[in-house]
């Protein structure tokens, strides 16, 4: 009988194991010895400067499900390797870094993702003149040209590869609260302070209900069922949320009562493209043509001119690094509300990203900004997703209440809520963002009632929960006052009941076409005059004219 044929793959792996055992358990004598730092030496070349997140293949004639990482040996030092095999059906695709779909993945001929040359930032002697830095290559260049998102100031590329908040020699510096002072700045080395140095007791605790996606007949029922005019908050005041709109599918006479009604718009792009890496790897002009045509749509078609679109979401929460936030700074955005606070004892407070970020880059293809930027932050904290957080095992937190995929029936949605909010108010009370997806309450059948209840309970058992929007979270950590100032808090008094008929109840549905997504017909419904063209990308105002920097 012929033994199988082992690939590279268990070859390696099982060598690694048995490096393992034989450095804990037997001494096989010099020979095996010797051998033993053979293989790990071909471990540690092929984890040579290589990201312990970046899976590759030992193989390409083994299975395309297969990968391995490098792991830090904390024990016996160098590295080991920990291997992946994707599900039947799926293959591992190096560029995604994730399984996927056979007919997704075309590079099971490759071995590994392509390997940049590094800057040799760190030297033993300085090997460049001050103020210069050395490429991979050996070339010095201006040191502000590393990390600022234009390829090819070092021939070899190195300048745009070590720019994570941990490498980049631009980077912002961390927190120095003699310097960073409130209205306009506001930091903590780990990010749970209160601002004001307030009692955690006199603190608001504040929720932001915050919606991503278009507005539409779809999901407004579910707004009205949420956002009901019973609904108070302890300063006389209907409750508010945040709505980050896309474009398509908008209807945007909704959109404007939403508004006239006091609630906060903000922007979440134009085409929700379903393509993460174009968000990650997004350029300048890519975040101006999504983000601020956006805006521009916005404030036209629902008659927003007060100039009140200051915030952004990314889609997917997928943030574009330096070069989203260098054109918020540039287009007057004020907040981005994409990046992902890890699940911890503590939830995170919004801050400002003129100083480094107080917590690790979590999720978001780790792609935060690393440079200082004028912008404020308002982290999506993690939700504690467990049934019984009091027995059950850990689980990863998610961002969006819509994707915590363990929430099946109505009870394990409300505790999420109540043990959620109570991880922010017994703590140091940081804002709690409930994000949703409205498509996921209208599926799940009688969430939307569960939240509406949990809502009337928290606004009539306790006097120091107010449901606000993103701004007024940033108005208040500007101002920060106790509750018993809060009503005659004038910045959250502003539309504070308001009643009556949206602006016009048969808004005009615009059939229209743009060459930007040929042979589609859309309706752009809208109380303003009905556009030439159906506006996007290169036409955010549909009269036929181009969108730029």
């Amino acid at each position: 009988m012929m033994c199988p044929r082992l690939s590279l793959f268990h070859v390696i792996a099982i060598i690694s194991i048995s490096i393992v055992k034989a450095q804990n358990i037997l001494d096989f004598g010099a020979d095996e010895r010797a051998e033993q730092d053979r293989l790990q030496g071909t471990i540690e070349e092929l984890c040579k400067n290589r990201p312990l997140s970046e899976y590759f293949r030992l193989s390409t004639e083994s299975n395309c499900r297969d990968a391995v990482r490098c792991v830090g040996n904390d024990f016996a030092g160098g590295h080991t390797l920990a291997a992946v095999r994707c599900p039947t059906g799926l293959l591992f695709d190096l560029d995604g870094q994730t399984c996927d779909w056979a007919t997704k993945v075309d590079n099971c001929d490759r071995l590994t993702k392509p390997r940049l040359a590094r800057p040799n930032f760190k030297t033993d002697e300085p090997v460049c003149p001050v103020g210069l830095l050395q490429c991979g290559d050996g070339a010095c260049i201006d040191k502000l040209l590393f990390c600022d998102g234009n390829e090819g100031d070092c021939e070899d590329g190195s300048d745009e590869v070590a720019c994570t908040i941990d490498e980049d020699p631009n980077a912002a510096p961390k927190c120095d609260r003699s310097q960073c002072v409130l209205p306009d700045c506001f930091c903590s080395a780990d990010g749970t302070q209160v601002p004001g140095d307030l009692e955690v007791g006199q603190v608001p605790q504040m929720i932001t209900l915050t919606f991503n996606g278009a507005v539409n007949s779809d999901n407004i029922p579910v707004f009205q069922e949420i956002f009901r005019e019973d609904f108070i908050n302890p300063n006389g005041c209907s409750i508010k949320g945040t709505f980050f709109v896309s474009h398509k599918y908008t209807n945007y006479s909704a959109v404007q009562d939403l508004h006239r009604r006091g609630h906060e718009i903000g922007a979440f792009s134009i085409t929700r493209k379903d393509d993460p890496q174009y968000w990650t790897k997004g350029t300048y002009d890519d975040w101006l043509a999504e983000m601020a045509g956006a805006r521009l749509i916005i404030e036209r078609f629902a008659n927003i001119t007060d100039g009140s679109v200051i915030g952004m979401r990314a889609p997917y929460l997928r943030v574009g690094g330096n070069q989203q936030f260098l054109m918020m700074n540039d287009q007057f955005f004020i907040y981005d509300s994409s990046i992902a606070a890890p699940l911890g004892r503590v939830p995170i407070w919004p801050y400002t990203l003129l100083y480094r970020m107080p917590h690790k880059c979590h999720g978001n293809a780790h792609n935060c900004p690393s440079r200082s930027h004028p912008i404020w932050e308002l982290p999506i904290n993690e939700l504690d997703r467990r049934d019984d957080p009091t027995y059950d095992e850990r689980l990863s937190g998610c961002t969006l209440v819509s994707s915590c995929s363990n929430i099946y029936d109505e009870k394990q949605f409300r505790t999420l809520l109540q043990h959620n909010f109570d991880r922010h108010y017994i703590t140091n009370r940081a804002p709690l963002t409930l994000s949703f997806d409205a498509a996921w309450l209208e599926i799940n059948k009688g969430f939307t009632r569960v939240l509406a209840d949990w809502i009337r309970e928290k606004l009539t058992s306790q006097s120091d929960v107010y449901f606000v929007t993103e701004l007024q979270v940033i108005q208040w950590m500007q101002n920060p006052v106790d509750i018993n100032s809060l009503r005659d808090y004038a910045e959250w008094k502003d539309k504070c009941d308001v009643k009556g008929q949206a602006f016009c109840s048969l808004p005009n549905p615009c059939p229209l076409t743009t060459r930007e997504l040929p042979g589609e017909t859309l309706r752009l419904h809208t109380c303003m005059e009905c556009p030439n063209n159906y506006p996007w990308l290169l036409d955010p105002t549909g009269d036929g004219f181009s969108f730029k920097k």
